[in-house]
């Protein structure tokens, strides 16, 4: 008779990890709010957490798996963490002038849509992630960063370009992944409606 492992406590450090960067998410807003568009230090330490919040985003997940660390609590926060912070950040950046609503609003409509669709289904089959969507979220990740943190001042403003090329680039990836996605899951269903018909 063997032993049944004991289930891993909420209580641990990749929890915790990821239960701070969500808690990133209102103070880098509030500092990029409080700079008002001045490009000041206040943005700049705004930019700076925003980079640490997204940069430790696997971290958590690596410890959790390579130490038998996993939770449902952890599988739950992670992505919010994800979209707290991608959301607080292009809301900010909206609400400051440096980037247009509807960009801001078709990126939030995808990734809330795309979550919260993935936890309704979760218990029928779990969609992996694409290597569209692992790429849309580093073109997310660094466009966001480079708009948040006003290097143009420092290098002048061929840097806007470059802030602008990029999260076009991030937008188009956004919604084709989450096309991608949206298509995987119609045949997940029908695959299912399949089997049931089967049996």
């Amino acid at each position: 008779m063997t032993d049944t492992p004991a289930r891993p406590s909420n209580w641990n450090l990749p929890n915790a990890i990821t239960i701070v960067r969500i808690l990133f998410a209102p103070v880098f807003l509030w500092l990029l709010l409080a700079d008002a568009g001045h490009d000041g230090p206040l943005r700049w330490v705004s930019g700076a957490l925003f980079a640490i919040g997204i940069a430790t985003d696997g971290i958590d997940g690596w410890i959790a798996r390579s130490r038998g660390l996993v939770t449902e609590l952890g599988k739950l926060l992670d992505p919010i963490a994800d979209k707290v912070l991608t959301g607080a950040a292009l809301i900010g950046l909206s609400i400051v002038g440096d980037l247009w609503w509807w960009v801001t609003i078709v990126i939030l409509v995808r990734e809330v849509g795309i979550t919260v669709y993935r936890f309704a289904v979760i218990r029928g089959g779990v969609i992996p992630a694409s290597r569209g969507g692992k790429l849309k979220t580093v073109f997310q990740g660094v466009a966001i960063t480079l708009a948040l943190l006003p290097f143009w001042v420092l290098l002048g403003a061929w840097v806007h370009w470059v802030v602008w090329v990029l999260m076009a680039v991030a937008l188009v990836l956004t919604v084709l992944s989450g096309l991608d996605y949206a298509w995987n899951a119609v045949k997940l269903r029908r695959a299912a409606g399949a089997r049931r018909a089967d049996a």
